[in-house]
């Protein structure tokens, strides 16, 4: 058993667990600040619940996706949807700030991580593109589903991450549904 690789792997879990605090711009259902990690969790749970709809697609890598792919906030925090557009070297900043972050990590271990993040960045798979889909819908959902101010902008919600969700009829659909309700939430706040 090698002892160093172990120390380093639970160096990683202990710098990874900043996650944790990384606040997103989504509320939860009680009004609360969401974490990162609260998002990433429930994007694997989504992930998890809908792969029987997408038997092609390897599940191993879809989860190793959906727990990578924002681990790179862990440094220095999340860039909200409405705002990445204004920020052009968000993903150049996330993939230093994870290779800081898994700088401790055996080479191996360290590879696994970063190349899937690669992936997911560049959406460079069937499964990368999956969780593309999945990443944005779990965020509109969490924009439904949450207590959000009063000025919430949900007209964002109805473009967010269309080129990503258009791309298979289970996105789609899924999409076409959170739109509904996007739609609803608008109409009860001008109401």
């Amino acid at each position: 058993m090698d002892i160093e690789l172990i120390k380093g792997r639970l160096d990683f879990l202990r710098a990874a667990e900043r996650l944790k605090d990384v606040l997103r711009s989504a509320r939860t259902s009680t009004g609360r600040e969401e974490s990162t990690a609260e998002h990433s969790w429930r994007l694997c749970l989504m992930a998890m619940i809908f792969a029987d709809q997408l038997p092609e697609l390897d599940w191993r890598k879809v989860l190793e996706l959906c727990i990578v792919h924002d681990l790179g906030e862990a440094i220095h925090g999340d860039v909200p949807a409405t705002e990445q557009a204004a920020s052009p070297d968000k993903s150049v900043r996330e993939r230093q700030d994870l290779l800081m972050l898994t700088r401790m990590l055996d080479a191996a271990a360290r590879e696994t991580i970063v190349s899937r993040w690669d992936e997911y960045e560049a959406a460079a798979s069937p499964e990368a593109k999956a969780v593309k889909a999945l990443d944005k819908l779990e965020t509109l959902l969490q924009h439904n589903q949450g207590m959000n101010a009063p000025d919430f902008d949900y007209g964002f919600n109805l473009d967010y991450g269309k080129r990503y969700t258009s791309s298979h009829a289970l996105f789609h659909t899924i999409r076409e549904l959170i739109d509904e309700d996007t739609r609803s939430r608008m109409r009860r706040r001008d109401d």
